[in-house]
């Protein structure tokens, strides 16, 4: 059984038991949260929501909140000496998913 999902404008193909990294949610440790944009459900008939699934749900606990290595952006424009370096680190919740319930 697997589940479609969407959080922080992006989409997640889930199943019970898989660990995945969302946008940051703003939860501690341990935490449990409901995500109530499911878009697909799929166990032994495939559910197709409009644009969700009405009545289903996915449930998940928070393993950690943190951030991810380091991006280095570079600007650079040739013959002018224009350089501009920068360095960005998103923010993540890592959530491990309990239930689907559809």
């Amino acid at each position: 059984m697997y589940a479609i999902i969407a959080t922080g404008g992006k989409q997640y193909k889930v199943s019970e038991g898989d660990t995945i990294k969302v946008e940051k949610l703003g939860l501690s440790e341990g935490d449990k949260y409901t995500f109530d944009q499911v878009l697909m459900v799929s166990d032994s008939d495939v559910k197709i929501g409009n644009p969700t699934v009405a009545g289903a749900s996915v449930e998940a606990s928070v393993v950690e909140e943190g951030r991810d290595k380091k991006v280095i952006v570079y600007k650079y424009k040739r013959k002018l000496g224009y350089h501009k370096k920068n360095g960005h680190r998103q923010a993540y919740t890592k959530l491990t998913i309990d239930k689907i319930n559809a």
